[in-house]
């Protein structure tokens, strides 16, 4: 068979055909009597088998090795063609990835694309401080796609970057999906990753973060009940069956010492809230400010409850309304330790001036 009929039947050009000639994979030892090239039907079930290693990713010289080293054993092979494919595969996804992302941006020109690229680039970085950098600077320079500072602030270990990730996130403008995907990272078996979850979602402003960190408050982390308690306290977007579920994360956190003058403002903003049975439409239910002054008073009594922690939960009623309030305050008028008699005293007279 000559070689353009083989071309035909094979689908290998008479130009590859030749380069195989040359490389020694395909020689036909037979020739026309006008000289040209006759392939034998060896001939050609050797071109099938080198197409069909060449479809596997195999080089030539490979394909030469595969065929013509008899002691040639291919598992050491195929393992270095399934690692090599697997790189190719994370390079182009994270090409795919990185194009959706440029495409999300929405660039007028390609200025914008160049600095998007270069802002996605630099949260890459190993570099701390580019990665910093770029996440200062994307608000003002490009908008980066969302998705791109989700996945930065998800896996960013350094602090200082993580806090710019999160005020980025905060300054992005698009919380509905920024939030969906934070709140997936709520859901990571790794509790570091929920942790950035969980401190990126109370920095983004608005109701639609109330829900997944209402989710948090349940995580085995009390890392992330925490972060979720902090910021669901503060917000008024909290119903109040969410509140006697806060109460205890927050009072905990005031006596460990752990944020405690954030918790005790999370609290003081609780206790202030509207009691449910007085707004409309609401059954009558326990008063937010006796709910947090009884927890305070009952932390008081609790084992390992040093002078430090009584002052602490002193300092935390002060601002809590009401007759339990009060009461606790009275009790640590009379405590043994100086320090805390002396704060509750000047808590209870400073209640008293408000009242008159």
């Amino acid at each position: 068979m000559l070689i353009g009929e083989v071309a035909r039947r094979s689908g290998v050009s008479a130009r590859m055909l030749r380069h195989y000639e040359s490389l020694g994979l395909v020689t036909p030892a037979d020739r026309t009597g006008g000289g040209y090239r006759e392939y034998s039907g060896e001939d050609i079930r050797r071109i099938f088998h080198i197409e069909s290693l060449r479809s596997l990713g195999l080089s030539l010289r490979e394909v030469g090795r595969a065929l013509g080293d008899p002691a040639f054993t291919p598992a050491g092979l195929v393992d270095d063609l399934v690692r090599r494919t697997q790189e190719r595969i994370a390079a182009e996804t994270a090409l795919l990835t990185k194009l959706r992302r440029i495409g999300s941006a929405e660039p007028a020109g390609w200025e914008e694309v160049l600095q998007t690229v270069a802002l996605l680039h630099g949260l890459g970085s190993e570099s701390a401080g580019t990665r910093q950098r770029a996440a200062l600077s994307s608000p003002e320079e490009a908008p980066v796609p969302v998705e791109a500072l989700v996945e930065a602030a998800l896996n960013e270990s350094d602090p200082h970057v993580a806090g710019a990730l999160r005020w980025a996130l905060a300054q992005s403008g698009s919380s509905g999906t920024g939030v969906a995907l934070l709140a997936e990272g709520l859901g990571s078996p790794v509790a570091a990753v929920r942790r950035r979850a969980a401190r990126s979602l109370a920095g983004i402003p608005g109701d639609a973060v109330v829900a997944p960190l209402r989710g948090a408050l349940d995580d085995s982390d009390i890392v992330v009940r925490r972060c979720a308690a902090l910021a669901l306290g503060t917000r008024v977007a909290a119903d109040a069956e969410t509140v006697p579920a806060l109460v205890p994360t927050l009072v905990a956190m005031v006596a460990d010492g752990v944020n405690d003058v954030d918790a005790a403002d999370a609290l003081r903003a609780l206790a202030h809230r509207p009691a449910p049975g007085d707004r409309p439409g609401h059954d009558e239910q326990a008063d937010p400010a006796d709910l947090v002054a009884t927890a305070l008073a009952g932390r008081l009594t609790g084992r390992d409850t040093g002078p430090a922690v009584r002052r602490r939960l002193a300092q935390a009623l002060a601002e809590i309304p009401g007759d339990t309030a009060s009461r606790a305050l009275a009790d640590l008028a009379e405590d043994e330790d100086r320090a805390v008699a002396l704060t509750a005293a000047y808590v209870l007279t400073l209640r008293e001036e408000r009242q008159r």
